[in-house]
């Protein structure tokens, strides 16, 4: 059982880890400009693309969950048209995205409570990157679809290709062309359009035999779509609430200031590097558990689950030594300015228990993905989401920051302890 997640898990981790990189290498690209403002407007940024898109990650999710159980019931004809139904719906949402940018926009801006400045920075970098939502959205179609057919190496090598390109683009266009965000926004479209052209040439290569499985019929079948309307329905509100908490959590600490702002920003990276790194083991509980629910193999089903949580307890115990004794080399890495450094430092025990209260949320999130648990996956979000901002309204007037970050740490323990509660219960029907 250790390898087949194992073979799963380790090509997710390294093209989960790739993925926080660009969001690390562009963060400390604006954090050598000439201003500690593009920090934040980077962040901010990156958050309205975050919340408008971990909006539509159902088609990722629902596509892996119903590819894999499909393939552990070896219909390669249902297999084969989910990813077509995902395909078409993530286009059609992705140029919807294009012609509402202008409204999706002025909405956005309306949260950021930092100076004119900032705001311009961030609608200049938003006005560019928008163009990419078409590609971005069918990339969630594709990785699901790949990884519900357990091939977990084809996404990773394609996740790594399209970071070194972002990467080498954003790097390109700022220093070696003298833009600023312009440039990083504009590497980052380059690449996402980019990466679909080889990710379709990929596909038409290694699975384009399954052609012939395709009927057109099956691809309308009313029973099918109602299921993956539904499922994704439940996942959408879902990770609608998870976007709330975390796009709030940003525009909260664009109140605080300048500073507050750019160090949240920072420390943020922090749980971003943790969640695509648990996420990695996570992935390969999902395409698991869908391929034993499709099989109907409950004993190795529940086997996997406590190999998965074993391996995942390890990843949580490295993150906190890591967290624990290097926060200021970390920190470093991202930002030259002292004074964000010095007021960084004095919030990293936060960081610290990131990985200690949410390590377990995000493997039952994989395992409720495989099984397309969604209605289950929606009502503890609700739950979290509750908890979060109730603390947020009673911690922030009095403890500041600290109050915030409370809050954040509360939703992720939230999360984890009602899902557990949940999985020993339902998992027994399964």
């Amino acid at each position: 059982m250790d390898r087949k997640i194992f073979r799963l898990a380790i090509p997710n981790i390294i093209s989960n880890i790739t993925v926080p990189l660009i969001g690390l290498a562009n963060i400390g690209i604006a954090g050598h400009l000439d201003s500690a403002k593009y920090i934040g407007a980077m962040s901010l940024g990156v958050t309205i693309f975050n919340m408008i898109y971990w909006n539509f990650s159902f088609l990722r999710m629902s596509t892996s969950g119903f590819t894999s159980q499909a393939l552990g019931a070896r219909n390669l004809t249902e297999a084969t048209s989910v990813l077509l139904r995902s395909v078409i719906v993530s286009v059609s949402l992705g140029v919807l995205i294009i012609l509402l940018q202008y409204p999706i926009g002025q909405f956005a801006f309306r949260f950021i409570l930092s100076g004119e400045e900032i705001k311009g920075y961030v609608e200049a970098y938003f006005r560019i990157c928008v163009w990419g939502a078409p590609a971005v959205l069918t990339m969630y179609a594709f990785n699901g679809w790949f990884l519900g057919m357990q091939n977990a190496k084809t996404p990773m090598f394609i996740a790594i290709f399209n970071n070194i390109l972002n990467i080498g683009l954003n790097f390109t266009f700022v220093f070696g062309l003298g833009m600023d965000i312009e440039g990083i926004a504009l590497g980052t479209l380059l690449s996402q359009i980019i990466t679909l052209a080889v990710t379709v040439t990929v596909w038409s290569l290694k699975y384009g035999r399954l052609k012939k499985y395709l009927r057109y019929a099956d691809l309308w079948n009313k029973v099918a779509l109602r299921s993956f309307f539904k499922v994704n329905a439940d996942v959408f509100v879902r990770t609608f609430l998870l976007t709330i908490v975390t796009g709030f959590f940003t525009f909260a600490s664009s109140s605080m200031g300048d500073t507050l702002l750019a160090v949240n920003a920072l420390l943020m990276e922090f749980f971003m590097l943790f969640s695509y790194f648990m996420d990695g083991f996570a992935y390969a509980g999902e395409a698991l558990t869908g391929k034993f629910v499709g099989a109907g193999d409950r004993k190795n089903l529940k086997a996997m689950i406590r190999r998965l949580f074993f391996w995942g307890f390890l990843v949580n115990l490295v993150a906190v030594i890591a967290y624990s004794f290097f926060p200021g080399e970390l920190i470093s890495l991202l930002t030259d300015k002292a004074e964000v450094i010095r007021v960084a430092k004095s919030y990293t025990f936060w960081t610290v228990l990131i990985p200690i209260t949410g390590f377990a949320a995000f493997l039952w999130d994989g395992v409720f993905i495989g099984a397309t648990l969604s209605k289950e996956m929606r009502n503890t979000m609700i739950f979290a989401s509750m908890m979060f901002f109730a603390c947020y309204f009673i911690a922030v007037p009095l403890l500041g920051n600290n109050g915030l970050w409370l809050s954040f740490i509360l939703y992720l323990g939230m999360r984890a302890f009602v899902q557990t509660v949940i999985a020993r219960k339902r998992l027994k029907l399964i």
